[in-house]
């Protein structure tokens, strides 16, 4: 591989091979595009670039962006934005922090990358030794740990890893080949690859485009209705697909026992149940009761189904604790009092600043992974250990790893005598419940509602994705509504004063938009 950069310094006299590298490399288009005005970028954006869940024939308005700093997006025209949203729910020490900043730099002294297969390093082990910890303090003396880690380049690989563990270890340990399905609850978002895909809503999710393609290897239960206890003002409409009106306690045992039938009368072809704890995010930013989590644990454990919890977007502290929590639990299931059988992690595992997933689980479940059958012609009838097959190119990247290290250091620091996290999540839940709280008089509102470091307004009619950008733009906040919802997931570093700021400009929408 030539470098051009060393071409470039040969001086005037230059040889004709390196006279035919540097007419290769700085093509005309490239040195174009060093020089493009922030419109034509624009135009070569809407003609080229395809964005998520969009379109390039109509595609969604986009705004240029040169910079970020803390909570602040800058755009190219020199406008500012608050960012509402966490660049999807991970940035949660905002942008350039200087700690996680370092922890870059120093990594980039030693290696950026090395491949996972062979090979460890410091930065891996000491990330997993981090999060072990955290799965299990305080743990009740019956739980198994989760201290088996397998490292993934995404939220939606996490998940992908976790179903084959699930499928794998009843074909391994359990030496059955009759649980092959998977259980998912309506309303459910688990990512975006094809795996993913199957166990995310089939109806109101986004990937029914797909429905005929899907594998067919999920069955899908009701999802619980809302918990009343973090809604603000009185119910209107309610959120979409819910069944509040039905009263929380009534709904919510229609929903257990929904689950409790098909376990009962499906358990021996049935090898796991995903959900999401606590919070269904991309499916409605939903937050329902522990007891439903509680119940589908007891369930899975009695009928020998493993309970996969999809803690990507609510793992980290996102959804809160609860004030009577003596020692408050980073992830939401262990919040509840549950330990799952596997857990998914992703998002602000790296404070945002690059992509990295895991997949925890217990040692039993991993020898399981690792079993399989005697051989009916091996005469010595020995077990024989298979691996996982599964091994992302960018698995375990020490970059990543050391910024996740960082991270999670970060949020266990002291302040005011309590970790960091717990002091910002719950300043961000009290600012959102009373900042929120009159949205839910503005006419056109269907519902409002705030669990930890999430604030949601909910309308009655869909928001115009094409319009509300701009209208974010001239509001200098950053918001990503989707469907008939306004919602923030805003860093956990954001000031009292940008969460009035950001909270004003969702209400301000949501009068707009009645």
């Amino acid at each position: 591989m030539v470098c051009v950069a060393r071409i470039k310094s040969c001086g005037s006299k230059r040889y004709p091979w390196q006279r035919y590298y540097l007419s290769t490399f700085l093509h005309p288009s490239i040195a174009e595009a060093r020089h493009r005005s922030t419109e034509e970028h624009l135009q070569f954006d809407r003609h080229h670039l395809w964005h998520p869940y969009t379109s390039l024939v109509a595609p969604t308005p986009v705004l240029p962006i040169s910079h970020a700093r803390g909570c602040t997006l800058y755009l190219e025209d020199g406008l500012e934005m608050i960012d509402g949203m966490s660049s999807w729910w991970a940035a949660i020490w905002g942008y350039h922090h200087p700690e996680l900043n370092r922890a870059i730099q120093n990594q980039l002294q030693d290696m950026s990358h090395i491949m996972f297969g062979g090979f460890t390093h410091r930065p891996a082990a000491e990330l997993a030794s981090i999060l072990i910890h955290q799965l299990n303090a305080d743990s009740l003396d019956h739980w198994e740990k989760l201290d088996q880690i397998f490292w993934t380049d995404s939220g939606s690989v996490a998940v992908e890893v976790a179903l084959k563990i699930a499928l794998q270890y009843h074909r391994g340990v359990r030496h059955n080949n009759c649980k092959t399905k998977i259980v998912s609850v309506r309303g459910g978002y688990h990512g975006d690859t094809l795996g993913a895909m199957s166990v995310c809503d089939p109806v109101n999710g986004m990937h029914t485009a797909f429905a005929g393609a899907m594998p067919q290897h999920v069955v899908f239960v009701a999802r619980p209705p809302c918990d009343d206890s973090f809604r603000l003002g009185p119910l209107q409409q309610g959120c979409q697909g819910c069944t509040c009106h039905d009263g929380t306690e009534k709904a919510l045992q229609v929903a257990i026992n929904d689950l409790q039938q098909l376990l009962e009368s499906e358990h021996e072809t049935l090898a796991a149940l995903i959900l999401e704890p606590i919070v269904q995010g991309a499916g409605g930013m939903r937050f329902y009761s522990p007891k439903y989590l509680q119940k589908a644990r007891e369930l899975c454990t009695e009928y020998d189904v493993l309970l996969i919890c999809d803690e990507i977007a609510t793992g980290f502290g996102r959804s809160g604790f609860s004030k009577a929590s003596e020692t408050p639990r980073l992830f939401a299931s262990l919040e509840a009092g549950v330990q799952p059988d596997i857990i998914c992690l992703g998002k602000a595992i790296t404070g945002g600043y690059m992509t990295l997933g895991a997949v925890a689980t217990t040692k039993k479940i991993s020898e399981g992974v690792s079993s399989s059958p005697p051989s009916p012609n091996n005469e010595s009838s020995s077990v024989v250990s298979l691996p996982l097959m599964h091994g992302p190119t960018f698995m375990g990247n020490p970059l990543a790893c050391a910024v996740a290290v960082a991270s999670t250091n970060l949020m266990m620091e002291p302040l005011d005598g309590k970790p960091t996290w717990q002091v910002h999540v719950s300043r961000i839940e009290q600012e959102l419940r009373s900042n929120l709280n009159p949205a839910s008089q503005i006419p056109g509102v269907a519902d409002v509602r705030v669990r930890g470091a999430i604030g949601v307004i909910e309308l009655e009619r869909p928001l115009d994705n094409n319009i509300t950008p701009f209208r974010c733009r001239e509001l200098g906040v950053w918001l990503r509504p989707f469907g008939k919802l306004l919602y923030t997931m805003p860093p956990y570093i954001a000031s009292n004063d940008e969460l009035n700021k950001i909270t004003n400009a969702m209400m301000q929408i949501a009068e707009e938009n009645s």
